[in-house]
């Protein structure tokens, strides 16, 4: 049975910092980057509510519900976004990945699966996990396209399933990696990896 713990994870430029209440005004900084908090259909906190974000996290951490982490570029040394995983079933040895979001700018870079490939190593490597799922709104049509080109596959549509912040219903696109798919989907993390450094 897993049992997910704080844990720092660092390459390919990203470094992922267990999220505490000291990444405030750095993710404050990054929502900024494209007023991320103004499309309906994600997780992004809005201005003022960062505190509040982070304590939610920190409070479904202690739950034994999330592991939540702030995203940091190596490069500039700026926070550019946050990811976690959530929905932990330690008996099931699954977790999910989500809240996912990081500054426009970083946006189609590397950040994405750089900070993909350290969770899905820390998941199936470390953490042993069977499972790591992935979901998204069924409107955010981007996230769709990103996590498809992960190589995770589509589990289906869970109908009228979640409320977004508008008030408003989402159905929600489920994604999964099985643990014996790993290999082949770390060997493509990696050479997309490698494409984007040429």
């Amino acid at each position: 049975m897993i049992s997910p713990k704080p844990a720092t994870l660092e390459a390919n430029g990203v470094r992922l910092e267990p999220l505490s209440k000291e990444h405030r005004e750095g993710l404050d900084k990054a929502a900024a980057d494209g007023r991320l908090w103004e499309l309906f259909f994600t997780s992004v906190p809005a201005p003022g509510e960062t505190e509040a974000y982070i304590q939610a996290a920190l409070d479904g951490q202690k739950a034994g519900q999330m592991l939540p982490w702030a995203v940091r570029d190596l490069g500039s040394g700026e926070l550019v976004g946050s990811t976690r995983y959530h929905d932990i079933i330690a008996a099931a040895d699954r977790v999910e990945i989500g809240y996912t979001w990081y500054a426009q700018r970083c946006q189609r870079t590397h950040v994405n699966t750089a900070c993909k490939l350290l969770l899905f190593s820390f998941g199936f490597e470390q953490l042993h996990c069977k499972v790591i799922g992935l979901r998204t709104d069924n409107f955010n049509f981007r996230s769709q396209r990103a996590i498809e080109a992960l190589g995770a596959k589509k589990d289906g549509v869970v109908r009228h399933h979640w409320p977004r912040r508008d008030g408003s219903i989402r159905d929600t696109v489920m994604y999964s990696v099985l643990a014996q798919e790993w290999p082949d989907v770390k060997r493509h993390l990696q050479f997309r990896l490698k494409r984007n450094d040429k």
